[in-house]
């Protein structure tokens, strides 16, 4: 029986490697999966040494507060391996963690693959040459990155986007408006303020100012929160007590949030993907601790920060960072999407080149087949 650990450290990787361990299992019924992970990656059939909660945070700072129990998960999970013995180590994204579990079980022999990789291309280019020492198959999700990684000497391979296949069918957008206690018909913007729970409790004050300054420019318009599954409800008491307009909070579906609403305002990440996806215009916004933002700027590659931006080349939504990102700030960009139609029309076009540059959907599907053909060419264990 062949054993692959997977990694991950947050809720988009734990909806990647979930994706990912159905289909290995698909593929070969028999593999035992094993490893760090959430929900998803447990619900389709993983046996998990650690669950990632309590890992995931935002900024170099903000990160040393979770250094024991990370230094805690990685024993735990190098015993794993050393009583099981895996076929595969699947690092997904998580990179600080994820290098150094690499590092502790590279001198097993283990083949490693990165799917869903570090951002190297924007900021620690450093990282390429741990992963040339580290990783056997580099697994990248968007089109661009198969030329930065190979370049550098980490084969790598361009599988498409997962998202394109968690994306669920289309929903009646009327009904799930209904369903949220939200009248249809009127204007209805999204807001995605995070996942972990330091970004949100970031995030969250300037969008309720900015609320009742959106429900000024935007005749009858209404709001739904995408809460992001098991954060403490508390965080969003903000946006609940919000002035000015009808605030409904939807959790764990941010999908149909955003193929609901006419426009959305959401933390930079894997969000700006979804948004994209589903061609809804966005405003981008994001905040960290001022001495995280100020060492971060010094490594920073680029001028632009959301995924949606960097895939398209250009700045195709408007980004409001740090000290950027106030209240009126985030009404004038979102009204804009209102108030401007031809502006509207003009990003939903732009974001629909952005979906087509993720690829055809399957990502999750050649991933699998590409980790069980290294597994494959790795000599089976006695007894396996």
């Amino acid at each position: 029986m062949r054993t692959v650990m997977i990694s991950c450290g947050e809720p988009s990787g734990d909806a990647y490697a979930g994706a990912l361990a159905r289909e290995l299992r698909r593929l070969e019924p028999g593999v035992r999966i094993i490893g760090l992970g959430g929900e998803r990656l447990r619900a389709a059939g993983a046996e998990l040494i650690g669950d990632y909660h309590g890992l995931a945070v935002t900024g170099l700072v903000e990160a040393l507060a979770v250094l024991p129990r990370a230094w805690s998960m990685k024993r735990a999970l190098v015993a794993g391996a050393r009583r099981s013995r895996p076929d595969a180590l699947v690092l997904v994204d998580f990179p600080d963690f994820n290098f150094r579990l690499a590092s502790s079980l590279r001198p097993a022999g283990v083949p490693i693959v990165y799917y869903v990789c570090p951002q190297v291309w924007a900021w620690r280019r450093g990282r390429l040459r741990v992963m040339r020492r580290l990783v056997d198959q580099a697994l990248v999700i968007f089109p661009f990155e198969e030329a930065v990684f190979g370049e550098a000497g980490v084969p790598a391979e361009f599988v498409g986007h997962p998202l394109l296949d968690l994306a669920p069918p289309p929903g009646d957008r009327r009904a799930l408006q209904e369903e949220w206690g939200l009248a249809p018909g009127v204007p209805l913007v999204a807001l995605l303020p995070g996942s972990r729970p330091n970004e949100v409790r970031s995030t969250i004050p300037t969008l309720a100012s900015a609320v009742p300054l959106m429900a000024r420019r935007i005749p009858g318009v209404q709001f739904v929160v995408g809460c992001a599954p098991n954060l403490d409800g508390s965080l969003f008491d903000p946006l609940r007590r919000a002035a000015g307009a009808r605030v409904a909070l939807v959790e764990g579906r941010a999908d149909d949030v955003l193929r609901a609403s006419d426009a959305v305002v959401t933390a930079s990440g894997t969000a700006t993907v979804q948004a994209a996806i589903h061609e809804c215009p966005m405003v981008i916004v994001y905040r960290v601790a001022p001495l995280t933002y100020r060492l971060g700027r010094r490594v920073v590659r680029l001028d632009t920060f959301g995924m949606a931006n960097l895939i398209a080349g250009r700045r195709i939504v408007p980004e409001l960072i740090q000290d950027g990102f106030t209240p009126e700030a985030v009404a004038e960009a979102a009204a804009r999407y209102f108030e401007d139609p031809a502006h509207a029309a003009a990003t939903r076009a732009a974001l629909r080149e952005v979906r087509m540059r993720l690829g055809e959907p399957g990502a999750s599907r050649r991933a699998a087949e590409r980790i069980l053909a290294l597994c494959a060419a790795r000599p089976r264990r006695p007894g396996s």
